[in-house]
């Protein structure tokens, strides 16, 4: 392992999801470095970026930012250079492209982009809506989804789900139970928005094992044992060739690669 270690900034005037998701990635090409991440949102002043800089001045940490004021971009860029930090400017270059382009100067006011809209309540709408139908099969929730995951429990079903409804997208999530049918809205299918979700047999057992010691069980409860997974499996995939739905391996995918997969079937 690599006896160095480096200090990241994330700051922005919003969330600071797009800084950090930039380190983020930068960083997961390292994996194994000692780098550690510190995140900076809603920063909203020069007193606050100077601030910032004295922090960063004493950590030597690298700067990734996102500023919609040019008045705040050159202040940070000033005192890095000043202090000798290494910095990324995130909202320059796209912002003078995009301005090139329509002939038009950028309003510069924070978080312009999450302000209430019809977009923004769509979102709340579909993550309500999510949270209510979760782990569910039931008929209102299946007729009124935009995307419906089957599958067997820890498949990330709700994680996905909740993703998704983040997105706009109103999901239902239904377990695939030998004991428990199916609701006939699910393997009539008749929009095409059921989609499978599997995984690896061998990691299902370790994260059902996993989630019993959470639990304060033991790892021999049927829940995790190799027989009952595979009776579950079996019983799964009979129930999607019924349905005659996608199927996503979701076995080593982050939650928004899955994501990305599932909304390729209905963006086409």
């Amino acid at each position: 392992m690599s006896e160095k270690k480096l200090i990241a900034y994330a700051v922005s005037d919003s969330t600071g999801k797009t800084a950090k998701h930039l380190m983020e990635s930068a960083v997961g090409q390292f994996p194994d470095s000692d780098v550690k991440i510190r995140s900076f949102s809603f920063v909203r002043s020069l007193e606050r970026i100077d601030e910032i800089i004295e922090k960063a001045k004493a950590d030597n940490a690298i700067i990734a930012y996102t500023f919609v004021k040019t008045e705040m971009r050159k202040h940070l860029n000033m005192l890095a250079e000043k202090n000798n930090l290494e910095y990324i400017d995130m909202m320059d270059q796209p912002l003078n492209m995009v301005a090139g382009r329509l002939g038009v100067e950028p309003r510069e006011e924070f978080a312009l982009k999450y302000k209430l809209d019809e977009e923004y309540f769509k979102r709340i709408e579909a993550m309500e809506f999510t949270l209510r139908f979760d782990d569910l099969n039931e008929s209102k929730g299946i007729a009124e989804a935009d995307i419906v995951l089957v599958g067997v429990s820890r498949t990330s079903k709700t994680p996905l789900s909740v993703h998704l409804s983040y997105l706009g997208y109103k999901t239902a999530n239904v377990p695939l139970v030998p004991e428990v049918d199916v609701h006939p809205s699910v393997l009539e299918n008749k929009d095409n928005k059921v989609v499978g979700l599997t995984i690896d047999p061998e990691l299902l057992n370790d994260i059902r094992i996993e989630r019993l010691k959470k639990m304060g069980l033991g790892d021999d409860a049927t829940y995790a044992a190799k027989e009952r997974i595979n009776q579950e499996f079996e019983y799964a995939d009979s129930i999607m060739e019924e349905i005659g739905c996608p199927i996503i391996d979701v076995t080593d995918k982050t939650i928004e690669e899955t994501a990305v997969e599932v909304l390729s079937y209905f963006n086409d």
